[in-house]
Order: structure tokens, then C-alpha cells, then sequence
């Protein structure tokens, strides 16, 4: 049995409210954008994602970033896990991404992360998508209990927990 209803149909773009930016299924084709970001802001977000994820990795190279991604549009497709890029209008730039992944931990059917650049960190950007994400997964996704890590629980407090079966 799948996580998702076989019928579910996975948002393909998302607006942001307040923003010029949008949300949209990440892809291989966007190695370009998405490593600047994510080796940008690679110290902050190994904070964030490191215990859990072993991610991102100081020594991470483009090459290793075009696999990872390439992975993701596989799990898009396949509809296992998800990922998102933050982007502007024109899809020039990435300036963060969300993730909605099956449980790896027992307590909801959907878990959900999300983080912006440091450049945009505490400010209206990252309020908005603060804002959207919830919000977004509500409205768009089959979840009766998602669970936002690092938001409504502590990435240890998940760590923690037994694993999903």
C-alpha cells in the first residue's frame, strides 16, 4: 500500500502569497540553481538537516547535487517522497525548498521540512512560506497527521521516536 491514494495528483505549482515566487516539483534540470543555494547556505542548513540527513555535506560536489536531484525527480514521479524548489518567476534562481516525505517515524502519514537561503532568513520570504506551507499541505495534500520537523517538533525529538513500520 502506498502512502499516498493512487488517485492523488501531486501540485505541480504553487504561488507564494506576497512573493513574486513559486513552489514547483525539483528537477535534475535545475542543478544549476539549486547548488549555489544549497552550498550557500550549507552551514546553517547542516544544522538543520545534518543529524537526520547526513545533508548537506561540506564536501559536496555539483556532480553529487546532479545525482541528488535526478533522485528526487525519480521520487516525484514515483510519487515516494517530494521535493520542491523555491523559485522566481523567471526560474533563475532557487531560494529554498520543501519537502514532503512519507513517515520515517511513527505519529503522522506525512512529513514535511522546509528551509529558505540565508540570505532570506527572517524575513518576509521566509515568513510567507512559514505561512503557505501548513496552509499548502491542508489544502493539497491527504494527510490527516503531517508533522513539520523542526517546527511542531524538535529534529531530535523526531530522531527520538521509533520508526515507521
Amino acid at each position: 500500500m502506498s502512502w499516498l491514494p493512487e488517485d492523488f495528483v501531486h501540485p505541480v505549482h504553487v504561488p507564494v502569497p506576497n512573493t513574486a515566487l513559486h513552489l514547483r516539483p525539483i528537477r535534475e534540470a535545475d542543478t544549476a540553481l539549486d547548488y549555489p543555494a544549497v552550498m550557500g547556505s550549507r552551514e546553517r542548513l547542516w544544522e538543520i538537516f545534518g543529524a537526520a540527513w547526513a545533508w548537506p555535506k561540506e564536501t559536496m560536489t555539483y556532480e553529487e547535487d546532479r545525482i541528488d536531484l535526478l533522485r528526487h525527480e525519480k521520487e516525484i514521479a514515483a510519487h515516494q517522497s517530494f521535493n520542491y524548489a523555491l523559485l522566481d518567476e523567471e526560474e533563475t534562481a532557487i531560494f529554498g525548498c520543501v519537502y514532503v516525505d512519507p513517515p520515517e517515524r511513527t505519529g503522522s502519514d506525512g512529513e514535511v521540512s522546509w528551509w529558505v537561503v540565508d540570505d532570506l532568513v527572517g524575513g518576509e520570504v521566509e515568513r510567507a512560506l512559514d505561512a503557505l506551507v501548513p496552509q499548502w499541505i491542508a489544502a493539497d495534500w491527504p494527510f490527516q497527521q503531517p508533522r513539520y520537523l523542526g517546527r511542531d517538533i524538535t529534529w531530535q525529538d523526531w530522531l527520538a521516536l521509533p520508526r515507521a513500520s
